[in-house]
C-alpha cells in the first residue's frame, strides 16, 4: 500500500493511462478522484476499483474551463477532505488540428495550449494550498518525448509538452520549501486500445524500432506515477523522466 493516505485526482482517467494511473493509485492504498468529459466511461473506471475493493469517486470536468478546473480541485477537496497528489494526464492530441507552423491555425494552437498547458498550470495553482496544507504533495505531470524532440507536423503539441516540462520545473523551484514535490514522466509510443486497435504489422515493426526494448502499455506508466507519488521519491523533484524504453539512449532501428 505504497499510496495509504494519499488522495488523488487523475486527469483524463476514463481511458488509457489515466485510468491505469487511477487503478494502480487506487491498489495502492489512495482515495483516487476520476475525471473526465464522459461520465459513462468515468463511471465504468469507479465500478472497477471499487468492485476491487478501492475508494474512487468520478467527478466531469471541462478542462478547457478555468472555472471548471476550480471547481474540480474544490470538489475533490470537499468530497475527500484533501488532495496530496495531482496528476495531469488530460491531453487535446491535436491530430487533424496541428500541422506546421506555417500553416497552423490561431484556434488550433489555443485550444492544444489550453488543454495541454494552461489546464495544468490552473489545477496545479487550485492543488497547491491543500497540498500546503496537508504538508506535502506531490504532482505528476504527463508529458511527452515531443516536448524535447519533435516529430514533423506536431508543433503546437510539441510546445505544449516543452512547456509541461518548464512548469513542472518552477514548480519544484518554488515549493520545495512546503514539501511539494512535482516530476514529468515522458513516455515514448504507448499502445492505445482505441487508436492500435488495428495496427498492421508493417507499422507495427516501425514503431517497435523506435525503442530498443518494445512498446509501452499504460501499465509502465502507471507503475512510474505510483513511484513519484509516493514518499519513496522524496529526494526526487523538477525530474523529467524519460520512461520511452530506451529511445533517448539511442535510435533504434528507425529514427523516432
Amino acid at each position: 500500500m505504497r499510496l495509504e493516505g494519499e488522495i488523488a485526482l487523475v486527469t483524463g482517467s476514463t481511458s488509457g493511462i489515466g485510468r491505469a494511473i487511477a487503478r494502480v493509485f487506487a491498489r495502492e492504498g489512495a482515495r483516487v478522484v476520476v475525471t473526465g468529459r464522459d461520465r459513462k466511461r468515468g463511471e465504468a473506471v469507479v465500478e472497477s476499483i471499487t468492485s476491487s475493493g478501492g475508494d474512487a469517486v468520478f467527478l466531469a470536468a471541462d478542462l478547457s474551463s478555468e472555472a471548471a478546473c476550480d471547481e474540480l480541485v474544490r470538489a475533490t477537496v470537499d468530497h475527500y477532505g484533501g488532495l496530496t497528489v495531482l496528476v495531469n494526464n488530460a491531453i487535446a492530441s491535436g491530430v487533424g488540428a496541428d500541422g506546421p507552423v506555417g500553416e497552423l491555425s490561431s484556434e488550433a494552437w489555443e485550444a492544444l495550449l489550453r488543454v495541454n498547458l494552461t489546464a495544468p498550470m490552473w489545477l496545479c495553482r487550485a492543488a497547491i494550498p491543500s497540498m500546503i496544507a496537508a504538508g506535502h504533495g506531490s504532482i505528476v505531470n504527463i508529458s511527452s518525448r515531443q516536448g524535447e524532440r519533435a516529430s514533423p507536423g506536431f508543433t503546437a503539441y510539441a510546445t505544449s509538452k516543452g512547456g509541461l516540462n518548464a512548469l513542472t520545473r518552477s514548480i519544484a523551484v518554488d515549493y520545495a520549501q512546503y514539501g511539494i514535490r512535482a516530476n514529468t514522466i515522458s513516455p515514448g509510443y504507448v499502445l492505445n486500445e482505441r487508436r492500435d486497435r488495428d495496427l498492421d504489422p508493417e507499422r507495427r515493426a516501425r514503431l517497435e524500432g523506435m525503442h530498443l526494448t518494445r512498446l509501452g502499455e499504460a501499465g509502465d506508466v502507471a507503475y512510474a506515477a505510483v513511484y513519484f507519488a509516493s514518499r519513496e521519491s522524496e529526494f526526487a523533484t523538477g525530474v523529467n523522466f524519460p520512461l520511452d524504453g530506451g529511445s533517448s539512449a539511442a535510435r533504434g532501428l528507425v529514427l523516432g
